[in-house]
């Protein structure tokens, strides 16, 4: 009897039928003997003269590339405790040289199941080798990048949410409950910046092995971002989801890793949200999870937070959610408007400049005021498209006004971005006339952030016209020598100071050495929040030289600025 006719009736393998093929062939492997017998067509296939010659798995191995010999050995590295009857499956790729008067290698397909004995040791496989195109492999190599990362050989963040979609769709027909969790390494910047990003690199792999070797049978893992990875437990409880994520960062943290740079340690934290009880969508998933993974982090080495809902909280984030929408659709439906704000020169008593505030008119004609949406959409990066609607408008209204000198904010991000620059000058073109009637506001927190980078930005603008005014000053600690390198030309004095100045002395001391300051430096200076004739009276006084606010009258539409008569 045969070595094929004395498989087992369960090991009973169909393996080419009909007529034997030139492109396929089928084995046995006794893997206790390293004893491989072909099906009768093998040396054919292999273009062999003897098919006693690849009778081993150590002699078929000489045929294989050496960089793919590895791969037969791993496939018997499984742990045998998932195996069941009908044995574990494997599937690979792999090249083996075709003799011949000239040799060449080729691509083949092999695929088949193995066996272990009670001991645990690999006992028998059984499959089928198939001859296939280079072109099928390089589509299967395309195939496989487009879904999995490169580093970690997880899915991609693309094919994670996809996974996230098919479970939660399962969930809601089934009835049954999974978790998500979002799992972040939490030393990596301190990793890549003491031992480089290779050695970041070697830590990422290292964490995702030890979490994939703790993951169920069915569970799915994927990297997110850069230090995140998601994991998907099917059929978990909430109870069943903590322990998972005990187990995880248990094995993260029992972890020695031994980079090309040194010895690291790595932790990790975890947020988890349970489908559907919490979360019914990809997008209230991730929102989720990132919330929970957020308040994991406030732990001082790991930790695990499962998400739940605050009431208040979510509340807002709807609210923000809908004002982000509202400010999307106004900015592509063209309903920004712009008010202008009257600055009293104090030595004329009349407006001398005008700030360009920003309004959002909704669909029924109500304005809002930038007060109400702008910190929103800077939190969720809108203010650079913000901002260059806001000087498109500007500049149209100083073309149309060639009286008119506009102040114009701009935010800390926008301060740092040459496209806004690039737009000034498209827009202006090659009339000078605009940008010496253009004042650009810069918070004084964006000066503090990068003073290198703020000083750049204000030194374009003053080589194409513009003067400079820093606002909200005193709010943040800029210095007036940091005020002299920037070249600033006014100073606007935040409004906390002005608003009380009456009752506190303290405020007006502020004010008088303000001023005294601004005039040793040659800046002007602007007292916002001016509410009424004592106020305003006092901080002439003072030597204050442009008034602004509600005393002065409130804001006007852009649309009703009529030039002044002689």
């Amino acid at each position: 009897m045969s070595d094929f006719e004395a498989l087992t009736e369960e090991e009973a393998f169909d393996f080419v039928g009909g007529p034997p093929r030139i492109d396929e062939t089928a084995y046995t492997w006794d893997l206790a003997t390293d004893q491989i017998a072909w099906e009768s067509n093998a040396a054919t296939v292999f273009n062999v003269a003897d098919v006693a010659s690849i009778s081993s798995g150590q002699n078929f191995a000489a045929l294989m590339m050496p960089e793919d010999a590895g791969q037969r050995s791993r496939i018997f590295e499984v742990a045998t405790e998932h195996a069941q009857a009908g044995g574990i499956p494997y599937r690979l790729q792999y090249r083996i040289q075709s003799a011949g008067p000239r040799s060449v290698y080729v691509w083949v397909e092999d695929h088949g199941r193995w066996w272990a004995a009670r001991d645990g040791r690999p006992m028998r496989a059984r499959g089928v080798i198939r001859l296939v195109a280079d072109s099928y492999i390089e589509e299967q190599r395309l195939l496989y990048r487009n879904d999995h990362d490169e580093l970690t050989g997880q899915l991609n963040r693309t094919r994670l949410t996809d996974a996230l979609n098919a479970v939660i769709l399962r969930c809601a027909r089934s009835h049954t409950q999974a978790a998500f969790l979002m799992v972040a390494i939490n030393n990596l910047t301190t990793v890549n910046e003491t031992l480089g990003h290779q050695a970041g690199d070697e830590v990422i792999a290292s964490v995702v092995n030890a979490i994939k070797s703790k993951l169920r049978g069915g569970d799915t893992l994927g990297r997110y971002s850069a230090n995140k990875f998601g994991i998907i437990l099917n059929d978990c409880a909430p109870g069943a989801m903590q322990t998972a994520a005990e187990r995880f960062m248990r094995s993260v943290r029992e972890l020695t890793l031994r980079t090309s740079g040194a010895q690291a340690q790595a932790t990790v934290s975890i947020g988890g949200v349970i489908l559907l009880d919490h979360a019914h969508t990809v997008h209230q998933t991730l929102s989720c999870a990132l919330q929970a993974l957020d308040k994991a982090k406030q732990h001082r080495l790991e930790g695990f937070v499962a998400y739940e809902p605050n009431t208040f909280t979510e509340s807002a984030r709807q609210r923000n959610i809908a004002m982000v929408d509202e400010v999307i659709s106004a900015l592509e439906a063209g309903r920004m408007r712009l008010a202008l704000q009257p600055m009293i020169d104090t030595r004329t008593g009349k407006a001398q400049i005008y700030e360009c505030l920003l309004r959002m008119e909704r669909p029924n004609g109500e304005l809002v005021s930038a007060g109400r949406f702008i910190e929103t959409a800077e939190q969720l990066g809108l203010s650079r498209v913000i901002d260059r609607r806001t000087l498109e408008m500007a500049v149209a209204l100083l073309k149309q006004h060639p009286e008119l000198t506009l102040s114009v904010n701009v935010s800390s991000l926008t301060a740092n971005e040459p496209d806004w620059l690039a737009t000034l000058r498209q827009l202006i073109k090659d009339d000078a006339s605009i940008t010496p009637r253009m004042i650009v506001e810069i918070t004084e927190t964006s000066v503090i952030v990068d003073m290198d980078l703020m000083k750049a930005f204000v030194d374009t603008l003053r080589e194409m016209g513009c003067r400079i005014a820093i606002d909200d000053f005193g709010a943040g600690y800029t210095s007036f020598k940091n005020l002299k390198a920037l070249k600033v030309d006014i100073v606007k004095i935040d409004g906390a100071f002005v608003k009380d100045i009456m009752d506190d002395k303290a405020d007006q001391a502020f004010i008088k050495t303000m001023v005294e300051l601004a005039r040793t430096f040659e800046i002007e200076t602007v007292a916002e929040w001016v509410g009424d004739e004592r106020a305003a009276r006092f901080l002439t006084d003072a030597g204050i030289d442009y008034l602004q606010g509600f005393h002065f009258g409130l804001p006007i539409s852009a649309d009703d600025y009529r030039a002044p008569t002689a």
